[in-house]
């Protein structure tokens, strides 16, 4: 008899282990908008099926939160009842033996206390505090709501112009969103619970590029109305556009040379072309009573109490155009650039001279990432220093492996603490200190400095990357709102103290996306229309084809190809490759229309116009 057996891994485990990466798709997948009481009790009851029944805190006591929650859901509960989930909950926390007691209760504590309100509704009302009106998961999480299933199902059925103009009822922008869009609605795709998402991004690229030049829709009838814009990126254009369709008279103010924004001078070429960023600003200026100035400064130039004088109407977005200091002794020394100025250069068309030069980048976003790629084409040799983790880099997952691929060299959890300058006050290096993670806070793990020595990365560049600022003086000295560095417009896009301003995008809400800079200027728009007494609709007159009713094998997720590494490192052209027909057709056939099928048709499906 031997003392030791090798057990292998029977087949009810081996079962189980695939239900759980089942669960953890269809978590995944899960949809916005669903009953946020109910989801809590859904994952109580999972955490109480994992229990080994040891202890009574995690054996009875989730069994008795369990009971209390479907109180909750069902009706029976009173306002007693929330409290004394709290209190149950927090004393299982203190008093359960495992990970899996305290943990569930924690969850449970996370949710009475982070969402009351919905457990006072369902104790009062019976239903939820607000009901979802997201009908479809892609179009839920898309901030500017596009109609994502419609133009799939166009673009599967080759009316490749027909998905650009349903695009552009809510998106003006589809061939750069079709580039760098961060997909933020492929996140609940419930694709994701057969295979993996569908690639949205992907498709919409795919069918800008069959279509060609797709002429804009015609401007309404003159209102005689004028509405002056400041801030010619992404979301001043959009509002321009859409308001122009309304037949309102545009005046954009642009601070720099060109139109285009963080779009023209933060993304660089490779990613995004100037000459299909340049055509889709022209489409939009195509739609007439767009009228630009560049290179004007409000506050400089021309006055804001003139602009309001002047104008029926105003909206601000000027976008982040600062960037942040280091805070680190010689931050002004020669060779120390900032991240925002290069791009901003590179947008103008001024390429420097990296050749031989060793350029570090500080910062681990996906400005840091493209100050680092553009490097690396301007012939130096980078390295990144970032003071956290490789894996909790806020940079997308593809632009971190992407930097790696073309040679840069990627140093985590070395925090900066010092630049080193000769005597001519000139860069030579980086002083890093090695870190340690640590306690989680704020959902990312810490850093902490490590007992390790500093060391000094060899440089003739560093460029800074850590983030951008709003320039809000002039408008904190109008009176409008600020807080933390951004104008406090309302959800609706305007100030209630100051009627006829509107502002929105990054001025807002801080330096964001590209998609959410847009859904700002169409919510601008909708409300400055109607503001000047208006109450235009935007639709595209385009027909979605039917549902197919085929069933959906499980299948593999397109994956957008690139330029061969030795080939796109030394240059700015484009990097990416568009889907080959093949691809496209079969990308298309995964979706599920989820706008005809399930809580899409029971919601109406899609929104036709807005």
């Amino acid at each position: 008899m031997s003392r030791l057996t090798f057990v292998s891994q029977d087949r009810a485990q081996a079962t189980v282990d695939s239900l759980y990466l089942d669960l953890e798709r269809r978590l995944i997948a899960s949809p916005p908008g669903q009953c946020p009481v109910d989801i809590v009790g859904s994952f109580l009851k999972l955490c109480h099926a994992q229990t080994c029944g040891k202890c009574i805190p995690c054996r009875v006591g989730l069994g008795q939160l369990e009971n209390l929650i479907d109180d909750v859901t069902e009706g029976r509960a009173t306002m007693h009842t929330i409290d004394l989930i709290e209190e149950t909950a927090e004393s299982i926390y203190l008093s359960a033996d495992c990970a899996i007691g305290y943990e569930a209760a924690e969850i449970v504590l996370r949710a009475v206390r982070g969402y009351r309100d919905e457990f006072v509704s369902h104790v009062q009302t019976g239903r939820c505090h607000s009901e979802s009106f997201e009908a479809v998961p892609c179009n839920g999480k898309c901030p500017a709501n596009v109609d994502i299933p419609g133009y799939i199902a166009l673009t599967g059925a080759g009316r490749y112009d027909d998905a650009v103009r349903l695009i552009r009822k809510d998106n003006p922008l589809p061939v750069a969103c079709g580039l760098i869009c961060e997909h933020p609605c492929e996140i609940h795709c419930r694709r994701a619970m057969l295979d993996q998402p569908i690639n949205i991004r992907g498709i919409k690229r795919y069918a800008t590029v069959k279509a060609g030049k797709v002429p804009v829709p015609k401007a309404g009838p003159a209102t005689g109305k004028h509405v002056c814009i400041i801030g010619g990126g992404p979301s001043g254009l959009t509002a321009a556009y859409f308001l122009a369709l309304m037949g309102h008279e545009i005046t954009i103010y642009e601070q720099r040379k060109q139109l285009g924004g963080m779009l023209r001078y933060g993304i660089p070429s490779y990613r995004l072309p100037r000459e299909e960023l340049n055509g889709e600003i022209e489409d939009i200026l195509s739609t007439g009573n767009i009228h630009v100035f560049t290179e004007t400064s409000v506050g400089k130039d021309v006055s804001l109490d003139e602009i309001r004088e002047k104008f029926d109407a105003v909206y601000i977005a000027i976008g982040a155009h600062t960037d942040k200091k280091v805070g680190l002794e010689h931050e002004d020394a020669e060779g120390v650039i900032s991240a925002v100025e290069m791009l901003r250069g590179i947008g103008d068309d001024i390429m420097p001279d990296y050749t031989g030069k060793k350029v570090v980048v500080i910062g681990g976003g996906n400005v840091a990432m493209d100050v680092a790629r553009s490097s690396i084409r301007l012939g130096a040799d980078v390295t990144i220093a970032y003071r956290r983790r490789r894996e909790d880099m806020p940079a997308q997952v593809e632009e971190v492996n992407g930097a790696a691929e073309e040679g840069c060299e990627i140093l985590d959890l070395a925090a900066p603490v010092g630049i080193e300058v000769d005597e001519n006050n000139k860069v030579t290096g980086l002083r890093v200190k090695q870190q340690i993670i640590s306690n989680v806070r704020r959902g990312r793990p810490a850093p902490k400095d490590s007992s390790l020595d500093e060391y000094v990365i060899p440089a003739d560049i560093i460029a800074v990357a850590i983030g951008q600022n709003i320039e809000f003086q002039l408008y904190q000295e109008s009176g409008l709102p600020i807080h933390w560095g951004t104008l406090q417009a309302e959800e609706w896009a305007g100030f209630k103290d100051f009627p006829g301003i509107f502002s929105g995008g990054d001025c807002v809400f801080g330096p964001a996306t590209a998609i959410k800079a847009i859904a700002a200027g169409k919510v601008a728009a909708a409300n400055i229309d109607e503001y000047l007494g208006f109450d235009h609709k935007i639709e595209s007159g385009v027909e979605v084809p039917a549902a197919d009713p085929h069933d959906r094998i499980p299948c593999g997720r397109i994956v957008m190809k690139e330029r061969p590494v030795a080939e796109r490192r030394d240059d700015f052209t484009l990097m990416e490759q568009v889907m080959t027909d093949e691809e496209a057709a079969q990308e298309c056939s995964r979706c599920l229309r989820c706008d005809h099928y399930g809580y899409g048709a029971f919601r109406g499906g899609r929104s036709k116009r807005w």
